[in-house]
């Protein structure tokens, strides 16, 4: 069994970094410094000339001038940034991109280092440094890495819920890798108080749903989005419904099932079958970072581009592996295993 998951390592300075809502909120903090400076010295012009007013003129006079060429260069940056794919760019490190994390609002400037590690020996059996800011897109291009790795005909995944996506499921599924991770709490109803689609129970002889109250919601149509072919159910039965101020506010309850959406039950299945995989997950991929940090002091990338960062944590890996492998074989094995 194999764990995937994500760390950010710091680089830069967030203040040299900009994106089309940092400029904006830039802007604004620039124009009312020169509003209030430009006020200040209005009410210079109407009081009497003294050597002291004077030199206040002279240091606001200064500080609009400073203020008018930050505000040329946060056109120019703006104008970088808004040419960018991703509307981002970074003065530090062209490469860099913005990284959400844990904390609410507390975004870095980094690199996505994306790791496959085995849950027996703990090693870093494949790696990759992304400047994604998504693992959303990550699960199964790591996933295959390490099944080519270990040449292995099937592999078994565990990820964190940052890597559910439908899609990479399914990629997950055709590569002959099976995975277990959470899903998100994305329901609207269900945050709203009202019932969540898993309280409706699929029956796929019917190809139909069974609602809380009972009453069977039957196929419809079905239609394309986002790349993926939805069947849309719902029945006429809910407006005369008791329980409908606690499942919809619309005229009726829809219910939308991809066509491959017994893949993502069945992945919800094996996480109700073990709930330990997340804390199994956990401590097989924080040992390898945690050893990194703590022990080589890696807590940020010392080099800049995505191509010197990649090399930069390749060495990184190779030492904690050479380091691992030793612990777990002795020095004497390690060294005869590599002249062989």
């Amino acid at each position: 069994m194999n764990a995937v998951r994500n760390a950010l390592f710091l680089r830069g300075n967030r203040h040299a970094f900009f994106t089309k809502a940092k400029v904006e909120r830039r802007r604004a903090q620039l124009e009312e410094s020169v509003a209030r400076y430009l006020s200040q010295l209005d009410t210079a012009d109407r009081q009497e000339p003294t050597e002291a007013l004077a030199a206040k003129v002279t240091r606001l006079t200064e500080k609009l001038t400073k203020l008018k060429e930050e505000m040329g260069k946060l056109a120019v940056y703006e104008k970088q940034m808004l040419a960018s794919p991703d509307q981002q760019i970074s003065l530090t490190d062209p490469d860099s991109r913005s990284m959400a994390t844990s904390g609410r609002g507390s975004g870095v400037v980094g690199y996505n280092v994306q790791v496959a590690v085995d849950t027996e020996h703990h090693l870093i059996v494949a790696h990759e440094v992304t400047n994604s800011g998504s693992d959303r897109a990550q699960l199964a291009n790591m996933a295959k890495q390490a099944k080519a790795v270990l040449q292995a005909e099937t592999l078994e995944a565990v990820a964190d819920r940052g890597y559910f996506s439908s899609l990479e499921i399914l990629a997950c599924h055709e590569a002959g890798i099976t995975v277990t991770l959470p899903k998100p709490q994305t329901s609207g109803a269900k945050s709203d108080g009202r019932f969540g689609k898993q309280d409706f129970a699929y029956l796929p002889v019917a190809d139909a749903y069974r609602c809380p109250a009972g009453e069977r919601l039957p196929y419809r149509y079905t239609n394309e989005e986002d790349g993926k072919m939805l069947r849309r159910y719902w029945t006429i039965a809910c407006s005369t419904c008791s329980l409908k101020s606690q499942c919809t506010t619309g005229p009726e309850r829809r219910i939308t099932r991809w066509e491959h959406e017994h893949l993502l039950e069945a992945v919800q299945q094996r996480l109700d079958a073990n709930p330990e995989a997340m804390r199994q997950r956990r401590e097989t991929v924080e040992h390898p970072f945690g050893t990194m940090k703590a022990r080589m002091a890696a807590t940020h990338f010392l080099t800049r581009t995505l191509p010197k960062v990649a090399a930069e944590m390749a060495l990184s890996v190779l030492a904690y592996s050479l380091t691992r492998v030793m612990n777990i074989v002795g020095t004497k094995p390690l060294i005869a295993a590599i002249a062989a």
